[in-house]
């Protein structure tokens, strides 16, 4: 079983592969499911994931509200033939909590 430090570096990694992506997508040239670059778009994203990333490590977990609230606002501008933003979103998702040490 994986203890705290490695769930967390679990949690980073994920964090990590989602940025990978998003600037893979930034430098591809993205467009927008209407067409338009997404380039502006996967700008934000980025500073969100990096801002999730840091508040998730400090809390073990990430935030789902905010977490929910970033796919929702992905899938809205995403093109519908390109899901790799959404699968590495997903691999977030997925990543287990850290546990939090009881002090």
């Amino acid at each position: 079983m994986a203890g705290p430090k490695s769930q967390a570096g679990d949690l980073d990694t994920s964090f990590s592969v989602a940025i990978r992506t998003v600037e893979r997508a930034i430098l591809s040239r993205m467009k927008t499911r209407s067409g338009a670059s997404a380039v502006e778009n996967l700008t934000r994203l980025r500073a969100e994931l990096e801002a999730g990333r840091a508040a998730a490590l400090e809390r073990g977990a990430v935030d789902r509200e905010w977490f929910q609230r970033t796919v929702r606002w992905v899938v809205e501008w995403s093109p519908d033939t390109d899901l790799t933003l959404i699968a590495a979103l997903g691999r977030i998702a997925r990543t287990p909590p850290a546990r939090l040490s009881r002090q």
